[in-house]
């Protein structure tokens, strides 16, 4: 019986080596190598919209690995940062960054990954390199500790890191408008725009046109929005002259409109600077007024209405036009007035008869004055009206007649009586 137990467990101890070996891949040390750099081009301008791309690369290297029997596999390795989010800042570059940061997932030992982030390039900025510091932060597996056969404790350590991020914002024709005067400018016309613009940046452009630009839903739209001025260094000065109208629908007041200048870099690249929006005054559209008209019950003849231009432009090649209604009629509605300055005052002459029985009292006419603007343009002013005043009709000529020879009856005997009585006193 004492050989037949020690041959059991022979045999036990021969069975368990002659089974295969089954071993767990376990890596001991090693954590994430992060650097960042930026993907494409790191050259903006002032003014721009840029998107930022950046590569996060992970280049970290497994320092030790084993194969131990009996040991629970890990689910992450120690080199793989997990739960990677990258943030921008401006720091002191001029530059406005529009996105929070960004999670861009777990980065395995020799992975990569990119991510765009919005920013601003400001309107201001001076060309030179700046540095943006990028923040990234993730977690890796520091260590693990296996207890028992079926429990394993994992320790994470969180980690961040700043990395420097160069751009470079190249120089660039920058504008400043210096004088920016409307000319015969008024609401529901064309008129003109005369600019003096300066190149305050530091590149001198070549081949350079400036162009006005409507703004949004400005009432102000350029007819011709483009003039070629050629070479614009730095420091240089032009002058430009747009034509522009305005639509009916705008009020006296000033509204904007966007400046920029398309140029040839010196890298021969057909850039466009950032817009310069102005103000531009426009005037209200040109009035006018008229006196007061007397006319007698009815009369028929010509009357005369004075028109002043009550606006702030001239109004060339003016003619008025009043619309006779009862009680009033003519047949010789439309005056000509000629150009009319700010103030000037024109009369207008036409036939009119009025009816015998209208009444007595101040009658109102519809009138209104049709003029070419300052680029020959038709234009309508908006209808207003003139005060005609009827007085009341003198005595009939019928009357006034009897009156007469009643009156002449009376002389002559006031005549004769005086001949008699001197006749008499001679006697």
């Amino acid at each position: 019986m004492k050989y037949y137990g020690a041959v059991i467990v022979f045999l036990a101890l021969w069975l368990s080596c002659c089974m295969p070996v089954m071993g767990v891949t376990t890596y001991l040390g090693g954590s994430p190598q992060i650097s960042a750099t930026i993907a494409g081009t790191n050259e903006f301008t002032a003014g721009q919209d840029a998107i930022i791309y950046i590569t996060v690369q992970n280049s970290g290297v497994e320092s030790l690995q084993f194969v131990l029997q009996g040991t629970i596999a890990g689910d992450d390795l120690p080199t793989t940062a997990k739960m990677v989010t990258v943030g921008l800042s401006a720091g002191d570059a001029p530059v406005i960054v529009k996105n929070d940061p960004k999670v861009i997932g777990d980065i395995k030992s020799q992975g990569l990954a990119t991510v765009g982030i919005a920013t601003k390039i400001t309107t201001n900025a001076t060309a030179g390199e700046y540095h943006l510091p990028l923040t990234i932060s993730y977690t890796y597996l520091a260590s693990s500790e296996q207890a028992g056969t079926d429990n394993i404790q994992f320790n994470y350590q969180q980690m961040t890191e700043t990395f420097p991020i160069t751009i470079k914002i190249k120089p660039q024709v920058k504008i400043e408008v210096l004088e920016a005067m409307p000319e015969n400018l008024t609401v529901g016309s064309e008129g003109y725009l005369n600019l003096k613009i300066k190149n305050t940046g530091l590149e001198d452009g070549r081949k350079a046109s400036v162009k006005i630009i409507r703004n949004g839903a400005s009432p102000i739209i350029p007819t011709d929005n483009s003039v070629f001025i050629g070479d614009f260094p730095h420091d240089g000065t032009v002058t430009c002259r747009y034509t522009i109208s305005v639509s009916s629908d705008a009020e006296k007041q000033t509204y904007p409109v966007d400046v920029v200048v398309t140029y040839e870099n010196r890298d021969g690249d057909i850039v466009t600077s950032a817009a310069e929006t102005i103000g531009v005054p426009v005037g209200g559209k040109i009035t006018f007024t008229s006196g007061t008209v007397q006319v007698v019950q009815g009369s028929q003849g010509v009357i005369e209405v004075e028109y002043m231009n009550s606006g702030n432009t001239i109004a060339y090649k003016a003619q008025a036009r009043l619309s006779a209604v009862a009680p009033f009629k003519s047949d010789d509605d439309t005056a000509y007035l000629g150009d009319l300055k700010p103030g000037d005052t024109a009369t207008a002459r036409y036939q009119m008869s009025v009816d015998d029985t209208a009444a007595v009292k101040e009658y109102s006419l519809d009138t209104e004055v049709r003029y070419r603007d300052a680029l020959d343009n038709s234009q309508v002013s908006d209808t207003f009206n003139v005060p005609v005043k009827v007085l009341q009709k003198p005595a009939s000529n019928g009357l006034m007649q009897v009156l007469a020879a009643i009156g002449m009856i009376v002389l002559i005997g006031a005549g004769a009586g005086y001949y008699l009585l001197v006749v008499r006193k001679k006697k």
